[in-house]
């Protein structure tokens, strides 16, 4: 590609990328997106697989689907919101197939959040980050999924209830119980 080219294509927003491919299935521009999304993927996959070959693999496998659904991709979110969530989405259909994990289904009782919760976080800054990780390990994916889309991805819970396909209220009491049993599994673990 001459360097005009890969000028204006880092010019260009992710929509406009996705559109213009869309148009002329020039495969440049997948590339692009490729480029900038790989190590992200990589990122979130080897947090949830651990090994570097899962991670890998899965990173080409999410590649897959955005491919085939790019054109589903209708601009109701952030492209990376979108990436994300197909990502999340095929992190945890494959540890549910290899693992069999049940994943307990939202219970639509007390949906508020307390704000004492919410204020009562000053507790999770002082924890090492192995310590954390270690938890984390051991936590079922959903929870931590949340907690990592929140915490270390700085998502809102908007942006959470999008990847998720949930409700504002149930992605805050999914929060809300994840951290409660992160911090029941750090006790036990301390």
């Amino acid at each position: 590609m001459p360097q005009t080219t890969n000028t204006k294509l880092s010019q260009l927003t992710d929509e406009e990328i996705v559109s213009t491919y869309l148009v002329s299935q020039n495969e440049m521009y997948f590339s692009e997106l490729y480029r900038r999304y790989s190590s992200k993927i990589y990122g979130k996959c080897l947090s949830f697989f651990k090994e570097e070959n899962e991670a890998t693999d899965a990173v080409h496998e999410v590649f897959m689907k955005i491919l085939i659904n790019l054109s589903k991709f209708g601009e109701k979110s952030k492209f990376s919101t979108w990436v994300y969530s197909i990502t999340y989405n095929y992190c945890i259909d494959v540890i549910r197939k290899g693992k069999k994990m049940p994943i307990s289904s939202f219970d639509a009782q007390g949906t508020e959040l307390d704000i004492e919760d919410e204020q009562d976080e000053s507790w999770m800054e002082q924890i090492e980050m192995e310590q954390i990780e270690a938890v984390l390990d051991q936590m079922h994916p959903q929870d931590k999924a949340v907690l990592l889309m929140k915490y270390m991805d700085d998502m809102s819970i908007k942006e959470i209830c999008v990847v998720m396909e949930k409700t504002e209220s149930a992605i805050k009491m999914k929060l809300k119980r994840a951290k409660q049993r992160f911090r029941e599994s750090f006790i036990i673990n301390d």
